[in-house]
């Protein structure tokens, strides 16, 4: 893989997404972009302004989330909600898709609600979030054809609040379904450089982390293989091990499990039942 520290810290969303986070912690999180030339800061629409004057006349944008982490607001109240953080200062918009009507196949309404937040941003960035953890594969396929059809720019795993991270398998999918054309970001527990290693072996051009300092110092010392790619056991379709179940719909469960009961790879030992 011709990958160097400078080309990794291009291909980072270095973010700060949790309802905890103080204004400082935003000065320290632009601190660091800077320092390390990540490809944007990833915030809170509050933040915005914030961010935007600490990065100004750097190549470091400001990309932030809109109807985040659920998903489920008017799509009126997304659109606004993207016009005013380009307004402010915003170059990418991270949108989370709604889940219950991709879920449900409504596809005119996730695909109109994508579409009013590619208008509404301008000339900002689209990401679409699809919370895979809460779709099969056939929905998460759907969500991506939606997502290119409304003119987004990026598909995107996870929001990291849901029930699964990003994982090779989503990925490989996501750019297998969107092509060479559309960007696709993994974000959702990548915290190591072998993390990152491995979903952009899968085709992602993105990745968001709050964990993106960690990566490249990681990388400016690793010594990898091809090994680093081979699966952990038990692998990542396992939901016993990678998905947080109180979060993951019943039926999406269920549809994992039967993905691990057909594994050879699995672990006799995951399931009792």
């Amino acid at each position: 893989m011709d990958l160097t520290a400078e080309k990794l810290a291009k291909m980072i969303d270095h973010t700060r997404l949790k309802a905890d986070t103080k204004p400082g912690k935003i000065d320290e999180l632009c601190e660091e972009a800077l320092s390390y030339e990540f490809a944007t800061v990833c915030i809170n629409s509050v933040y915005v302004e914030q961010a935007a004057k600490l990065l100004q006349d750097s190549d470091v944008l400001v990309c932030c989330v809109v109807g985040f982490p659920l998903g489920a607001s008017i799509t009126e109240v997304k659109a606004l909600e993207a016009k005013e953080a380009v307004r402010r200062g915003a170059r990418e918009i991270d949108m989370v898709v709604n889940v219950g009507a991709l879920r449900d196949g409504n596809d005119d309404l996730v695909r109109s609600d994508i579409e009013a937040v590619v208008v509404a941003s301008g000339d900002a960035h689209v990401k679409v979030i699809l919370e895979t953890g809460l779709l099969i594969d056939e929905q998460k396929v759907q969500g991506c054809i939606l997502s290119k059809e409304a003119g987004a720019h990026f598909v995107k795993t996870s929001t990291g609040f849901g029930p699964m991270g990003a994982n090779p398998h989503d990925v490989r999918l996501m750019r297998e379904t969107v092509g060479k054309d559309m960007g696709v970001k993994a974000a959702g527990g990548i915290r190591t450089f072998k993390d990152a290693l491995r979903v952009i072996d899968a085709g992602a051009d993105r990745i968001g982390t709050s964990a993106g300092v960690a990566i490249i110092e990681d990388f400016r010392w690793a010594q990898y293989s091809d090994s680093w790619m081979q699966p952990d056991r038990p692998c990542w379709i396992c939901p016993s091990r990678a998905a947080s179940l109180d979060k993951q719909p019943k039926d999406v469960y269920l549809w994992y499990k039967q993905r691990c009961l057909v594994c050879p790879d699995r672990d006799e030992n995951i399931f009792n039942d």
